[in-house]
């Protein structure tokens, strides 16, 4: 009986060691995104940089990304809800590319 008593402690020693293990190579989300700008007048003219639109020349604005604190692969233009957990969206910081002289 003791035998078996040790033998099953060991297996879940075991088993609980690789799951702490395994849980730090999960994959990082990516925290940082770069500004896009795009046109108010025609969203599909963006760029990754300020400017004017290709089409009527208005000034390109920054585009702001919502995203859930929880689940950082949902990823909005709007703010509002995420689907998966209900919590309000928060603006994600765009870091701006400097430009190199």
């Amino acid at each position: 009986m003791k035998k078996l008593i040790v033998l099953l402690i060991a297996i879940t020693t075991t088993f609980a060691s690789f799951a702490q293990t395994n849980k730090s190579k999960m994959p990082k989300a990516e925290t940082i995104l770069h500004a896009k700008y795009s046109c108010s007048m025609h969203p599909e003219v963006v760029s990754n940089k300020p400017g004017k639109c290709s089409k009527c020349g208005m000034d390109l604005t920054k585009v702001k990304t919502y995203s859930c604190p929880m689940h950082p692969g949902i990823k909005s233009a709007t703010k509002g809800k995420c689907p998966e957990c209900g919590m309000d969206l928060i603006e994600v910081k765009t870091k701006s590319k400097a430009k190199k002289s």
